[in-house]
């Protein structure tokens, strides 16, 4: 994991804080603080794990005494129950009750979530496996999650876009439009970019017309952002560059399409839905022993 474990902890404290960890009132009522047992986490839904330590430093959080062990590690591909088999055992834990179930709902909040990104990211990279293009995140991100997001999507095969606003250029409609009150065209705005950074860094343009490819492509752009584009319009796209930049796809880029969109020659596909819509895969804990 790229993250550090200081910026998990930071994360994960955060998150116990939300749900009031320490106040737990069910659980301070019924379960006696002195019950010790087991616990076990299990898919149930086919899936790819991600955040599996991610929860261990949850529990560790709410109790240093619990044990918890990570039976799968991260990219796992997950097998949910059938008739002939239980779901995937996950983890598995020992210690106090109430620690336990303290930290139940956060530790699957993350586990559920960063396992669901992990997952549709493999559906996506699996659809396109046939052709060159890479599948990107965005910075649709929740707040606060960015780093765990960015980590599931490369968990599930996917490549990250950039981090943040100071990790790259990406030269938007907005960008365009402020630029035009300045009397700069698109051409006008890459080339006061190219002039104004490092020459190492690359500049992206978003596009929305053919004419505006040729324009980019011409004032030196090193990515062009190929935006709400039909598969046609994109194929047409392609061509226009001819290898001078690197295209990107974006915009409407669903399960159902994305064969078509990587079928027209683009290089990356950027899928915003990938963090910002996706769903929990199901994942449980159950207590087991007691006592």
């Amino acid at each position: 994991m790229d993250i550090s474990q200081a910026e998990i902890d930071e994360i994960v404290r955060r998150a116990l804080i939300e749900d009031r960890a320490d106040d737990d009132i069910t659980t301070g009522t019924l379960v006696p603080s002195d019950l010790q047992g087991t616990a076990r986490i299990t898919a149930k839904a086919d899936g790819v794990l991600a955040g599996a330590e991610v929860a261990g430093s949850v529990f560790r959080a709410v109790d240093s005494s619990l044990q918890f062990e990570a039976i799968l590690t991260d990219g796992a591909r997950l097998r949910a129950a059938d008739t002939s088999q239980d779901g995937d055992t996950i983890a598995e834990l020992s210690g106090s009750v109430a620690s336990i179930l303290k930290g139940e709902r956060v530790a699957l909040n993350f586990l559920q979530h960063l396992s669901g990104i992990a997952t549709e990211t493999d559906r996506f990279v699996r659809e396109v496996a046939d052709y060159d293009a890479v599948i990107l995140d965005t910075r649709k991100t929740a707040p606060g999650l960015r780093d765990l997001q960015k980590y599931a999507v490369a968990v599930g095969g996917g490549t990250n876009h950039r981090h943040d606003l100071s990790d790259g250029v990406l030269i938007k409609d907005n960008h365009l439009a402020a630029g035009r009150l300045n009397e700069l065209s698109l051409g006008g705005v890459v080339r006061r970019m190219r002039d104004s950074t490092p020459s190492a860094w690359e500049i992206e343009v978003e596009v929305e017309t053919l004419e505006q490819v040729r324009e980019a492509v011409a004032a030196g752009a090193d990515i062009v952002l190929l935006d709400n584009m039909s598969p046609s319009e994109m194929a047409e796209a392609v061509g226009i560059v001819d290898g001078r930049a690197l295209t990107e796809a974006s915009g409407g880029i669903t399960l159902e399409n994305v064969r078509e969109v990587a079928a027209t020659g683009v290089d990356r596909i950027s899928v915003g839905a990938l963090t910002h819509s996706v769903t929990g895969l199901d994942i449980s804990l159950e207590l087991l022993d007691m006592g």
